[in-house]
């Protein structure tokens, strides 16, 4: 389960987020009790031949099937995709980038360059060979103006002659220099600490070109070689897909790390209602487990949990822009109202997150602080200040700004003295979205902000993602979470020029402290750490949109699967997983 796939298996579950042990993971849950869930699960038997391994897909919502690393917008699909294509290069417990992975990665910060070497002899799970043009290859489908993804932003661009190649200026990239068939070098603008961590700024994508190349860069996303025959050189390979449902894989006997243990694995879309029940009863080996379950499951007889600390923080985002996908930049509109920062610090403020901890969570997830989660110690501020509740603040900063409510209704007018109603997107999903959905509007509500739910109701993660990527005039307000990969580099969530800045915000303090973190000075970590506290200060001052918990992942394993790890950078190989029954135990 080596390095990057592991990662992505981590996708799957549901976080709670408290603090770390050595060698396992400790939360204090509501009732004042200390667990604690170890990152390694081991269990004893005589292994079968092969087996079907039962991975269970917690969520309300279908993935989306975009089902290529460069084009999926979700950790769903993500990690759908992983199982069959883990990437060039493999990372150890920091995310730093080293050569565990299929590439070997060697970097001249002198030079500004990047060796990427790739072994002869390999091939795609449809036989054909592997060579440095499939890794290539990204750069020329992510930097074309046909592109439909949202992966063209710094990291690509300075890449020596992206922006020709974007433009239409030149045909060819010209940092991008192929050496032999399995070697290439990149040559950079600029050479950032972010370039040796894993999902930063050295592209990790590697695809098959011979199959891709032949599809018009704008219909990419809606091929058979991508929703429907996914082909890569992963682990497993794709046997059958029902879309958004069900995947099943079946061993890759030409795996270059070797063939797996187990025959197939068969992934199945489960509500997070009936997970636990589907679980106890003995249907899934692998699942994520919901927080606001916890009651039902903290004693399992016939599987154990694992839990690990998750790069993961969940958000309530302000719509205050658009995309300017001919410029490949946001534009921040300063007349919306949610672009008013005394809006969104009261709003901030109006949110009692340590009581929906306690009520929905059972104590495991964290309020948070800051956009970077403690998961990157050496960068979180553990003591920034954040918001805590206090509505009484969040109205005297709507009445300092000038926000008043004229016609005595409850709602403050905007600062021409009209009446306005904010828009919140929130998505559907288990049991608690609906409460907490209109427990945040109520809050909002009692500080005199008038706030609706988008279209009356909740909306399914397609649809959501969908409307805010498309920068729907509908939505204002939004609840979502980021996964931040390896990198801490705030750039490719924040950045003018990154498609995943969904807020559409920009400032030009926000470009320089950016631009602070990823400055040549910034190797040095005393530089580094203070440039990233100088930015978490700054946002928790601006908030384009508010932090609201930490989580760590907590994971469901069967007692039939031998070994199952959770540690960032573990060694198990999927050669090394067995199992110890014909089908999952049974409570």
């Amino acid at each position: 389960m080596k390095k990057s796939l592991k990662k992505a298996l981590s996708m799957f579950t549901v976080g709670f987020a408290i603090s770390a042990a050595i060698g396992g993971t400790v939360a204090q849950v509501a009732n004042a009790q200390t667990v604690e869930f170890p990152q390694v699960i081991e269990n004893e038997g005589e292994p079968i031949e092969g087996g079907t391994l039962k991975f269970a897909f917690v969520s309300d919502t279908p993935w989306a099937g975009l089902l290529n690393n460069m084009l999926w917008t979700n950790s769903s699909d993500a990690a759908v995709v992983d199982f069959i294509n883990p990437g060039l290069y493999g990372f150890d417990e920091n995310y730093t980038i080293d050569n565990s992975g299929f590439a070997d990665v060697e970097f001249n910060q002198e030079e500004k360059t990047v060796k990427i070497t790739i072994p002869e002899g390999h091939v795609w799970h449809d036989g054909e060979p592997i060579t440095i043009d499939d890794a290539i290859f990204p750069y020329y489908v992510i930097g074309h103006p046909d592109y439909t993804g949202i992966r063209y932003g710094d990291y690509f661009t300075n890449v020596i002659g992206m922006e020709e190649y974007h433009n239409g200026d030149a045909e060819e990239i010209e940092g991008l220099e192929r050496v032999d068939d399995y070697t290439m070098v990149i040559h950079y603008k600029e050479f950032s600490n972010s370039m040796l961590q894993a999902g930063g700024a050295v592209c990790n994508y590697i695809e098959p070109k011979h199959i891709l190349e032949d599809i018009p860069v704008a219909d990419l996303e809606d091929s058979d070689a991508v929703r429907q025959n996914p082909v890569g050189f992963g682990p497993f390979k794709v046997k059958s897909i029902t879309p958004g449902e069900a995947v099943v894989y079946e061993a890759f006997d030409e795996y270059y790390r070797g063939r797996p243990a187990i025959d197939e694995i068969l992934l199945e879309r489960v509500s997070p209602t009936n997970v636990v029940a589907e679980l106890k009863a003995g249907n899934y080996d692998i699942a994520s487990l919901p927080a606001n379950q916890w009651e039902q499951y903290q004693d399992p007889t016939n599987f154990q949990i694992a839990g690990s600390v998750d790069n993961w923080y969940s958000y309530t985002g302000f719509q205050m822009g658009t995309w300017n996908a001919e410029t490949s930049e946001v534009e921040y509109d300063e007349t919306r109202v949610v672009s008013n920062k005394a809006i969104r610090q009261a709003m901030a403020y109006a949110i009692d997150n340590v009581a929906v901890s306690e009520r929905f969570f059972y104590g495991l997830r964290q309020p948070a602080n800051s956009h970077i989660p403690p998961f990157f110690k050496d960068y979180h501020n553990f003591d920034q200040e954040g918001y805590s509740y206090n509505p009484e603040k969040a109205k005297e900063i709507l009445a300092e700004a000038g926000f008043e409510d004229k016609d005595g209704d409850g709602f403050v007018e905007d600062l021409d003295g009209n009446p306005f109603t904010l828009k919140y997107a929130f998505m559907s999903g288990g049991e608690i979205a609906e409460p907490l959905s209109q427990y945040h509007l109520q809050c909002w509500a009692d500080v005199g902000i008038h706030v609706e739910l988008v279209d009356g109701q909740l909306l399914d993660m397609n649809n959501f993602y969908d409307r805010l990527e498309a920068d729907d005039p509908d939505i204002d307000v939004f609840a979502a979470s980021w996964i931040t990969g390896g990198d801490p580099n705030p750039t490719q969530f924040y950045g003018p020029n990154a498609g995943f800045n969904m807020y559409r915000w920009r400032t030009e303090e926000h470009d320089q402290l950016l631009a602070a973190i990823n400055s040549p000075d910034a190797f040095d970590p005393e530089v580094r750490q203070k440039a990233f506290y100088d930015w978490q200060a700054y946002m928790i001052e601006e908030i384009p949109c508010f932090p609201t918990f930490y989580s760590y992942s907590l994971t469901a394993v069967n007692n039939r699967v031998s070994n199952w790890d959770t540690t960032v950078g573990n060694d198990l190989e999927w050669s090394e997983i067995k199992l110890l029954a014909d089908s999952p135990v049974a409570e």
